[in-house]
């Protein structure tokens, strides 16, 4: 090998290899990303079961509800950096809406209480929002379901 080969194939893997350690780093935060959204979705998941596991008249307390949602939905320190925000209502036709939201430090606030939530349906959405770490954009995942006041088998 002559000494201009030496230097193009020096050129040529000084140009690669950065490229190459550029898109690791780019995969690694999208890999990161992905997790967050992931321990997102199980955390909803988490929240909405727990829910669905109360006795209706639980569900419809809200002094029990707030007392629930000092725990986090899991514990993934994911939830350590999120918000979360239960919404319990009527259904089909709200009267009034019970908001609660938990904040990363764990405390929790009443943003709003019903008058009544009726005696046979209610409809909760849980939603989750957080930071994220990849261009610290505002993310949220969020689910709503209708519960029954029905007998447990």
């Amino acid at each position: 090998m002559t000494l201009p080969e030496v230097l193009i194939a020096l050129l040529l893997l000084g140009l690669f290899l950065p490229s190459v350690f550029a898109i690791n780093s780019v995969c690694l935060r999208l890999v990161n990303a992905t997790k967050e959204s992931t321990a997102a979705l199980q955390s909803v998941h988490d929240r909405c079961e727990t829910l669905r596991n109360l006795a209706f008249t639980d569900l419809t307390s809200a002094s029990h509800v707030q007392n629930l949602m000092v725990t986090a939905a899991n514990a993934s320190d994911f939830c350590k950096n999120a918000t979360e925000i239960v919404t319990v209502s009527a259904y089909p036709v709200a009267t009034g809406v019970s908001q609660f939201t938990r904040s990363p430090n764990g405390s929790v606030a009443t943003n709003s209480v019903a008058a009544s939530l009726g005696s046979t349906l209610v409809q909760v959405t849980i939603s989750t929002s957080w930071s994220a770490t990849f261009g610290g954009r505002a993310r949220s995942e969020e689910t709503t379901t209708i519960i029954s006041n029905g007998t447990k088998k």
